[in-house]
């Protein structure tokens, strides 16, 4: 470790102290003195389900975030509502549905939606309209409406600083810092790599961190409502030192991978994945042996995320905040890594999907797990209900608020993904179904195939699972907005 690396750490270690065991307050929506809830909105952007607390990749370090899953709700069933980052984060920041507003790709322009032109309150504007100090820095809206929509949908809004880690010294025109060849315009992000001449407390994530650990740390004279963006692991895979050499390539486990997994799939369904064209990412990375690097990455990037959050964390518990905040951890979707022949995310399946979700609610009972199927959409309403604010009528999802009283409730609600015009897919807490346009169908049962390897709508005895799911597909489909200019 550098001399400078070790006094950046040492100076943080006396601002935060070391960490304590967090009290509690004594009931759902009040802090024990009757001041409002505080909120701490914390984003990662393409986690997965790797996660340790969610007993993901089984090499996957993530002591912080296994940290803040002991004293949360864990939301083993949540799903993101679009499997892409800007039309997740409009549809859970405006509360509103994709199919209803048309905000289904990265390139929409939320703005041209004539439902969030007329309807939308976005949640940190909702809070700061009921008296709430809102501030945020990273990524909380996507970039595709980030210039304009961050500054002013926050009180105050800090675009990120810091050493950016979204370059790299050994890529050139022709070749990736990976080593693979450019072959086209997707491939250009799609990379890893060490950065050493960054240091984690350079880093943007982790400046990001440190301004919410600064926050927290502060007196406030007003309830605030802090969005926290932290990048990582968003490609492309470049870490500072330090990182890589934690996970040995030698060792490195792929996650279980079939190759005739499309055989049963419909056309549309292979053409989401791309595992069949010989340019796709899973095609590229086996023809040059990189499948184990690009788990490793990722791996990597998780790694220093967590780390960022481990800032935030240790602040909080040295806040004099820390008995009346309640803390929101969600990742924006999941991301694969060669399950169904696909990388990235932009698919229906579960890895595309499934992202975590940890809810802290002072005064509540901690490290429980909930096995309920949840949307990020109900993250609205469960926020303005905790913080016994009014409800806003004009979002689409429900408030996680009982479960979080009693995760094992009665629960008929399945989460709903959409990715694209009439492409949608129903979780409940056994099966997922997914209907496209053309009407084509899958079914997977996640009690004997959790990695959805069979396909069974042409099975026998089915038909009455797939009727009940199929009702919760929606009916209104708004056709897709246009591109930011």
């Amino acid at each position: 470790m550098s001399i400078k690396t070790f006094n950046s750490r040492l100076l943080i270690a006396m601002l935060l102290g070391v960490c304590v065991a967090c009290g509690t307050a004594t009931r759902l929506s009040q802090s024990p003195d009757s001041t409002p809830y505080n909120v701490l909105f914390i984003a990662v952007d393409d986690l997965n389900d790797w996660v340790g607390f969610l007993g993901g990749h089984p090499q996957a370090k993530t002591p912080n975030l296994d940290r803040l899953a002991a004293r949360s709700m864990v939301f083993e069933k949540a799903y993101c509502v679009v499997p892409a980052c800007n039309p997740s984060r409009v549809a859970l920041l405006t509360g509103m549905s994709p199919h209803k507003t048309g905000v289904y790709y990265n390139a929409n322009d939320m703005w041209k939606s004539d439902r969030i032109k007329e309807k939308a309150i976005t949640l940190p504007k909702y809070f700061s309209q009921h008296g709430y100090y809102t501030m945020a820095k990273g990524k909380l809206f996507h970039s595709a409406q980030g210039k304009r929509a961050e500054p002013d949908q926050w009180d105050i809004f800090h675009h990120p600083t810091g050493k950016s880690l979204g370059k790299h010294p050994d890529k050139t025109t022709n070749i990736l810092a990976s080593g693979m060849p450019i072959e086209g315009n997707k491939d250009k992000n799609f990379d890893w790599g060490v950065i050493e001449e960054v240091f984690l407390e350079e880093s943007r994530d982790f400046k990001t961190a440190q301004f919410a650990a600064e926050e927290l740390l502060k007196p406030h004279d007003k309830p605030f409502f802090m969005g926290c963006g932290i990048f990582r692991p968003h490609l492309p895979w470049y870490v500072p030192r330090g990182y890589m050499e934690q996970f040995p390539l030698e060792d490195i486990q792929l996650p279980p991978i079939k190759e005739d997994d499309l055989n049963d799939v419909p056309a549309i369904g292979q053409k989401m994945a791309q595992g069949l064209d010989p340019k796709s990412d899973y095609q590229r990375l086996q023809r040059f042996g990189k499948l184990k690097e690009a788990v490793r990455a990722y791996l990597a990037s998780m790694k220093y995320a967590d780390d960022c959050l481990g800032v935030i964390l240790d602040a909080l518990e040295k806040s004099p905040h820390k008995d009346n905040t309640i803390i929101v951890l969600w990742g924006d979707h999941g991301w694969h890594l060669g399950e169904k022949l696909h990388y990235r995310k932009f698919a229906l399946w579960e890895e595309a999907n499934r992202v975590p979700l940890l809810i802290h609610t002072p005064g509540m009972s901690t490290g429980q797990h909930c096995r309920r199927p949840v949307s990020l959409l109900d993250l609205y309403p469960t926020l303005t209900d905790l913080c016994q604010l009014p409800a806003n009528p004009n979002t689409d999802g429900q408030s996680l608020a009982p479960l979080l009283k009693n995760p094992n409730r009665s629960w008929d609600r399945p989460a709903i993904s959409t990715m694209g015009y009439k492409r949608h897919t129903v979780r409940d807490e056994r099966y997922r179904y997914i209907q496209y346009e053309d009407g084509s169908e899958e079914l997977y049962d996640h009690e004997n195939d959790p990695q959805e390897w069979k396909n069974l709508t042409k099975e026998d005895g089915y038909q009455s699972v797939i009727n009940q799911l199929k009702k919760w597909i929606p009916k209104e489909n708004k056709q897709e907005v246009g591109k930011v200019d």
